[in-house]
C-alpha cells in the first residue's frame, strides 16, 4: 500500500513539475519559514490566530504552486525546458524571502537598514 501511494505521489509531482527540483525544494521551505513567520508575528502583535487569515494564506501558496504547474505545462507544450517554470519559481522564492524579512521586522528581530530600505523600494514598486 504504501508503495502503491508513493508511486502515485511521485507520478503526480513528476506530472505537476516535471520532477523535484532543488529551487522547487527552496520555495516550499521558504513557504513553511513565511507560514510560520507569519503566524509568529501575528501572535508577538497581538493579533493572535486566525483561522481564516491562516487558511488564506494557505491558498495563497497552493495558488503558487498551481502557477508553477500551468508554468510547467507551458514549456512542455513549447518545448521550452523548465524556462517558464524557472522563472515562475525565482519570482515566488524572492516574493517568499521579502515576506520573511518583513515578518522578523514585525517581530522584532535586528535588521540592516540596508535591507530594510530595499524591502520598501521593492514594496512600493509592487504598488
Amino acid at each position: 500500500m504504501v508503495c502503491s501511494v508513493s508511486g502515485i505521489i511521485g507520478s503526480m509531482i513528476t506530472f505537476a513539475f516535471g520532477g523535484w527540483v532543488e529551487s522547487l525544494t527552496l520555495l516550499v521551505v521558504a513557504m513553511g519559514i513565511d507560514y510560520v513567520s507569519g503566524i509568529t508575528a501575528s501572535i508577538k502583535e497581538g493579533k493572535g490566530l486566525n483561522s481564516f487569515f491562516g487558511a488564506w494564506g494557505l491558498a495563497r501558496k497552493g495558488m503558487m504552486l498551481l502557477v508553477i504547474l500551468l508554468a510547467h505545462r507551458v514549456d512542455v507544450l513549447l518545448e521550452l525546458g523548465n524556462v517558464t517554470m524557472g522563472a515562475a519559481i525565482y519570482f515566488y522564492i524572492a516574493n517568499e524571502i521579502i515576506s520573511i524579512i518583513e515578518n522578523y521586522g514585525r517581530i522584532g528581530l535586528p535588521l540592516p537598514d540596508r535591507l530594510r530600505k530595499i524591502i520598501e523600494v521593492l514594496k512600493d514598486k509592487g504598488k
